[in-house]
């Protein structure tokens, strides 16, 4: 199969400057705002974009330099399989976040209730859509026994080392 060759569309604007002591999950940050800036020639695709309060953005873990197959997630103190959990180190370093879509103004999206690192190159935008986006999840693996609590805990630096 040949490799896949991917643009960036568009760039994170954060407060955040690098992964250690970010919230490890979007609903968990509800006060930082940042924005997304579209470069000029994709945004011409951000029209009616403004009618959803949610939307997917799909990301480039671009400060991540390995790959591993087995992880010990942020919220467990075993090692897990990558694709059970929600870390970046995985063979694509592709990132997804649901985020709130604030407001809009020309090619620029103001975000909340995001945990993505100033200069994240962005792949793809999806709008959140609740009809096509959810079901009844009534399994969640080895989150059902996490020992850690989601609230209280922020990305230790553990992945980039």
């Amino acid at each position: 199969m040949k490799n896949i060759l991917l643009k960036p569309i568009g760039v994170v604007h954060s407060p955040y400057i690098e992964p250690k002591g970010v919230p490890i999950q979007p609903a968990r940050n509800n006060n930082i705002k940042g924005s997304i800036e579209i470069f000029p020639e994709f945004a011409k695709g951000l029209k009616d974009i403004e009618g959803f309060s949610h939307i997917f953005l799909i990301y480039n873990f671009h400060l991540i330099n390995k790959t591993s197959l087995s992880v010990i997630p942020f919220l467990d103190y075993q090692s897990r399989g990558v694709y059970s959990t929600r870390a970046p180190n995985r063979p694509n370093h592709i990132g997804l976040s649901l985020v709130s879509l604030l407001k809009v103004e020309d090619n620029i999206l103001h975000i909340c209730e995001f945990d993505i690192i100033d200069g994240t190159p962005i792949l793809d935008i999806k709008p959140c859509i609740p009809d096509f986006d959810f079901t009844n999840v009534n399994k969640t693996g080895w989150f059902e026994k996490a020992p850690k609590k989601l609230s209280l805990t922020k990305d230790d630096g553990r992945f980039i080392k």
